[in-house]
C-alpha cells in the first residue's frame, strides 16, 4: 500500500486516537466542495476498547457504555483454570483476597480434589465435563500434612461477624496454616445472616474441622449441616442449639459420615426428634457424651434407642427438660455400663419408680456423679435405690428435690460408701437434724458438704452428747441459709475440726460467738468466704488471722461493715501466704491500705477495695508500693480517688489489671 500512493506516512497505530474530535466536524470540512480534492494521509484505524463503544443516543450523539470488569465475563471454568496454577494454597488464599468472585469460587471447591487435577494433568475440556478440583486443601509437596496433623486452629464467631463471606474468607485462608480444627459461632448478624451457603464453604475447605458449635443461627438447615458431614468426616465434637431448620435429616447425615463423633450437644432445635438419635447411637460406636436440653420432639424412643446402642461407650448423659418417663430411666439403668456422670433436670414425667427403677437394675456400676436438678419423683425410696445400685457414687448434687426428707438423707449416707462431696440446694425439707445426722453416718471418705438456700434448716437444741465428731471433712458451704444461726454454726465448728475450706457467705445471723468456736477447733483454714456476714467485727477476723494466719490463701470479706482497719493490720501482720484479700464495702481507711501494703512478707496477687468509700487518694502511693506480685486490682465505687490519681496509678503498675 505504501508503494502504491507512495505516501511517507507510517503503517504504525497511531495511539493519538481520530484525527476529528467527532464526526461532525470531519463532515464539514470534506464538503467543502464537491469537486475539489483533498489529501488524507491513510491511516490505520484505531481499535476501539470496551469504553468507547458507541451506541446512538439524542441528536446523533453517542454515549459510552459502561466498563464490565474482564474477570466478571468469565466462566467459573476458565477462571480455575487460570488461577489454578498459582503454586500453593497460600497464593491462592492471597488471590482471593482481592477478588470477592475467587474467594466464592474457592469456597465451592472440595478440598480433596486438586491435587489429583494436577496428577492426572486434566485440561480445560476435562474441567468443563468433571466437577472442579477442590483447592482449599491442596499444598504443594514442601506443605502437605497428614490429617491426624491439621486442623489445629481455633475460631470464634460473635453475631455480626457472622457472614457467609466471613466463612468463606476464613475457610480459604486457613488452608495454608495448618487447617481449622475448632469453630465456634455465636449468633448470626442481622442484615446479613449465616446460611446455609456459609457453612458449605467451611465443609468444603476445612476436612480438618474437629469440633463445631453453632449457637442461634436460624437460618442454618439440614443443607448446610448434610455439607458439614460430607466435607468433615474428623468431626468428634457437634454443639447444635437454637437452630430451628436442623431436623432428623441432618443429624442423620452426620451419624452416617461422622464415625468419629464422640460429643453431641443438642439445645432447643424444635426439629430434631428421635429418628436423629436412633441414628446417632447406631452409627456413632465412639459416642461419649450426649446433651439434650429443651427438644420437644425427643421423647423415651430417641433416648432409649441411643442409650442401648451405645452402651459400651456413653460416659455422660445429660437429660433436661424433655419429655421422657420412667421407661427412659429404666434402660439408663440397665443399659448405662459405661456412664460416670449423669445429669437429670426438669424431667416432669418421671416418678419415684423410675428412679427407683434406675437403681434396682444394677447397671450403673460406673456411676460416679450424678445431679438431679426440679424432679419431683425423687424421694427417700428413689434416692436409697440409687445408692445401692452404684457403688461408685463420689458426687451427689440435689436441687429442689421437694420430697427428700431427713430419714432419706440418713439412709442415704449410710448406703453410698463411696461418697466424697455432697451438695443440697432448695431442699427445704432437710433440717439441721438430717445433716448431722448425714454427717455422722458418711464414711471416712467423704470430704465436702455444700447446704445452698435450704430453708428448713434451723437452730435447734438438739446436740447429742458426748459430742461426735466428722474428722474426713474438709470443706463447708453453707450458703444463704437465713436459718442457720451462730448456734448451728458452733455446733458444726465441733464436729467438724478438720476443715480447710469454708463459705458462709450469706449467712446475715453468723456473728463472732458461733465463728469463733470454729476458728478454734479447725486446724488450718486455708480458704474462708464471710461475705454477706454483717454482724461479724473485727474480734472475729483478729481471732481468724492469727489463728490460721500460716495457711490462709483466701478471704472474702466483702459488706462486712463492721469490718475496720483493725482488721486489716492484724492480716498484714499474722498472713504470709494470703494471695487473695477482698475488702470491698467494708469501713476501712488510707490508714488501714498503709499496714496492709507495709508488710513485706504479704504477696497479694489480687486485691479488692470496691465500694469503700471512706477511701481517698491518700491511698495510691501505698497501693503504688504492694510489688510485683499484684495482679489485680478493684476500685470500683471508690468515689473520693479520682480518675487522674487511677491514671497515674496505672503507669506505676503497668502490669496490673484495675477495675475502677
Amino acid at each position: 500500500m505504501p508503494a502504491l500512493v507512495k505516501y511517507g506516512g507510517s503503517d504504525d497505530l497511531c495511539p493519538a486516537g481520530p484525527l476529528f474530535s467527532n464526526l461532525m466536524d470531519s463532515s464539514l470540512l470534506l464538503s467543502l466542495a464537491p469537486n475539489v480534492d483533498v489529501f488524507c494521509p491513510p491511516r490505520k484505524r484505531s481499535r476501539v476498547t470496551a469504553p468507547f463503544i458507541f451506541k446512538g443516543g439524542e441528536n446523533g450523539a453517542e454515549k459510552p457504555k459502561q466498563k464490565l470488569c474482564s474477570i466478571d465475563v468469565l466462566p467459573d471454568e476458565c477462571l480455575f483454570e487460570i488461577l489454578r496454577w498459582l503454586p500453593g494454597s497460600r497464593e491462592r488464599s492471597n488471590s482471593a483476597c482481592v477478588s470477592k468472585r475467587w474467594l466464592m469460587l474457592l469456597s465451592s471447591i472440595r478440598a480433596s480434589e486438586i491435587a489429583a487435577n494436577k496428577k492426572n494433568g486434566s485440561s480445560n475440556g476435562d474441567l468443563l465435563k468433571n466437577p472442579l478440583p477442590d483447592l482449599n486443601d491442596a499444598v504443594s509437596a514442601d506443605e502437605e500434612e497428614e490429617p491426624e496433623k491439621a486442623g489445629y486452629l481455633t475460631r470464634y464467631l460473635k453475631a455480626k461477624e457472622a457472614t457467609d463471606v466471613r466463612l468463606a474468607a476464613m475457610a480459604v485462608g486457613v488452608g495454608g496454616h495448618g487447617g481449622l480444627g475448632k469453630l465456634y459461632i455465636q449468633g448470626s448478624n442481622a442484615t446479613r445472616p449465616l446460611t446455609d451457603t456459609g457453612l458449605s464453604a467451611v465443609a468444603y475447605g476445612c476436612p480438618s474441622l474437629r469440633v463445631l458449635s453453632m449457637w442461634n443461627i436460624p437460618f442454618i438447615s439440614d443443607v448446610g449441616l448434610s455439607e458439614i458431614a460430607n466435607g468433615c468426616p474428623m468431626l468428634e465434637k457437634l454443639d447444635l442449639c437454637r437452630c430451628p431448620l436442623i431436623s432428623d435429616k441432618g443429624l442423620i447425615a452426620v451419624a452416617r459420615k461422622c464415625p468419629k463423633l464422640t460429643s453431641l450437644t443438642i439445645e432447643s432445635c424444635s426439629s430434631i426428634g428421635n429418628e436423629g438419635l436412633h441414628a446417632i447411637g447406631r452409627c456413632c460406636p465412639k459416642l461419649k457424651s450426649i446433651i439434650i436440653k429443651d427438644c420437644p420432639g425427643v421423647g423415651d424412643r430417641g433416648v432409649a434407642s441411643l442409650v442401648s446402642a451405645a452402651s459400651c461407650s456413653l460416659a455422660r448423659i445429660d437429660l433436661q427438660s424433655i419429655s421422657i418417663s420412667d421407661a427412659s430411666l429404666a434402660v439408663i439403668g440397665h443399659y448405662g455400663k459405661a456412664v460416670a456422670d449423669l445429669m437429670l433436670t426438669g424431667l416432669q414425667y418421671v416418678s419415684e419408680r423410675g428412679f427407683w427403677v434406675m437403681g434396682n437394675t444394677l447397671g450403673l456400676q460406673k456411676l460416679k456423679s450424678i445431679t438431679i436438678d426440679s424432679c419431683h419423683g425423687v424421694t427417700n425410696l428413689g434416692l436409697e435405690a440409687i445408692a445401692k445400685g452404684c457403688p461408685s457414687l463420689k458426687q451427689l448434687f440435689l436441687r429442689r428435690c421437694c420430697y427428700l426428707s431427713d430419714a432419706g438423707l440418713k439412709i442415704f449416707a449410710q448406703t453410698a460408701r463411696a461418697l466424697e462431696n455432697l451438695h443440697l440446694e432448695e431442699c427445704n425439707r432437710i433440717s439441721l437434724i438430717g445433716v448431722l445426722g448425714c454427717l455422722l453416718s458418711c464414711n471416712a471418705k467423704f470430704r465436702a458438704l455444700s447446704l445452698v438456700k435450704c430453708f428448713g434448716i434451723n437452730d435447734t437444741s438438739f446436740c447429742p452428747s458426748p459430742l461426735p465428731s466428722c474428722m474426713s471433712l474438709r470443706s463447708l458451704t453453707i450458703r444463704d441459709c437465713p436459718g442457720f444461726t451462730s448456734t448451728s454454726l458452733a455446733v458444726v465448728g465441733k464436729i467438724c475440726p478438720q476443715l480447710q475450706h469454708v463459705d458462709l457467705s450469706g449467712l446475715v445471723g453468723a456473728t463472732d460467738a458461733g465463728l469463733l468456736p470454729l476458728i478454734e477447733s479447725s486446724v488450718g483454714l486455708v480458704t474462708v468466704n464471710l461475705s454477706g456476714c454483717v454482724d461479724l467485727t473485727d474480734a472475729a477476723i483478729t481471732a481468724l488471722a492469727k489463728a490460721h494466719g500460716t495457711t490462709l490463701q483466701m478471704l472474702n470479706l466483702e459488706s462486712c461493715k463492721n469490718v475496720t482497719d483493725k482488721s486489716l493490720l492484724a492480716i498484714a501482720d499474722c498472713c504470709s501466704l494470703l494471695d487473695d484479700l477482698d475488702m470491698s464495702r467494708c469501713t476501712i481507711s488510707d490508714h488501714g491500705v498503709a499496714d496492709l501494703a507495709s508488710a513485706m512478707q504479704l504477696k497479694l496477687r489480687v486485691l479488692s477495695l470496691a465500694g469503700c468509700s471512706t477511701l481517698t487518694q491518700k491511698s495510691l502511693p501505698f497501693l503504688g508500693n504492694m510489688g510485683r506480685s499484684l495482679v489485680g486490682l478493684n476500685l470500683q465505687n471508690c468515689n473520693l480517688i479520682s480518675t487522674q490519681g487511677i491514671g497515674a496509678l496505672e503507669e506505676k503498675l503497668w502490669w496490673c489489671d484495675i477495675l475502677y
